[in-house]
């Protein structure tokens, strides 16, 4: 058997976080009487992008993240708001989102009992143990690695240092990463020195310097690779 460990990130990989994060911002700003526009809408995907890219480089901590995102959004519509209240309000209508990104919770039935599955994760705790309850995920994974608990985030070196030194019997060699994002799970994935999938369903091209070790357009393409 070619691998052994398989890492799979949560957010537009396993569960379907703009689907989340729509409904959430659209429950937040109906409790706080607002009118969530598409400019606005928009806005806040730039700066929330924006911090947490800031967030995955070390440059800043969670709760700037949390805290400030609602904040920075209202100032640039010439509006004061309570930014850490808000984005209190925001993680508990985030964490009630746990739609399936297409047919995952199938695929990793299927591979539970041929492969040792993981959860690596950037976020808030509660927020993705909740999700990964509600979506009925979490019995399917050894064990879960949230960036809040372990202390650094992904692409951090420290991140995966963490999580090698909890799996059992760990084997660089017949381990791989699954995600989305280019910059936390193929960088830190590289970095790791361990093999990397990239998901890209939307076929986007890649013009950095990050290169995956393989790469698929939808989850199903994994067995694929695999077989």
């Amino acid at each position: 058997m070619k691998f052994k460990t398989l890492l799979f990130d949560v957010d537009d990989t396993l569960l379907d976080f703009q689907l989340t994060e729509k409904k959430a911002l659209q429950a937040l700003f109906q409790e706080e009487d607002l009118a969530l526009t598409p400019e606005i809408e928009e806005a806040y995907k730039k700066i929330n992008s924006r911090l947490w890219r800031e967030f995955e480089q070390g440059k800043i901590d969670k709760h700037t993240v949390t805290d400030t995102r609602f904040r920075l959004l209202f100032e640039r519509f010439n509006r004061k708001v309570d930014g850490k209240r808000m984005g209190e309000h925001y993680r508990y209508h985030l964490s009630q989102g746990h739609d399936l990104l297409g047919n995952s919770k199938e695929i990793i039935e299927r591979l539970q009992p041929d492969y040792e599955l993981y959860i690596v994760t950037n976020g808030v705790a509660k927020t993705q143990y909740q999700r990964l309850n509600d979506a009925q995920l979490t019995p399917f994974f050894e064990d879960i690695f949230v960036s809040e608990e372990v202390g650094y985030q992904k692409p951090m070196k420290e991140y995966f240092d963490h999580v090698f030194e909890r799996i059992p019997e760990f084997d660089r060699a017949k381990t791989m990463i699954i995600g989305d994002s280019l910059v936390s799970d193929i960088q830190g994935g590289n970095q790791a020195e361990i093999q990397t999938l990239w998901l890209n369903p939307t076929q986007q091209t890649n013009v950095s310097n990050i290169q995956p070790t393989h790469e698929i357009s939808q989850l199903d393409d994994i067995f694929t690779l695999l077989d």
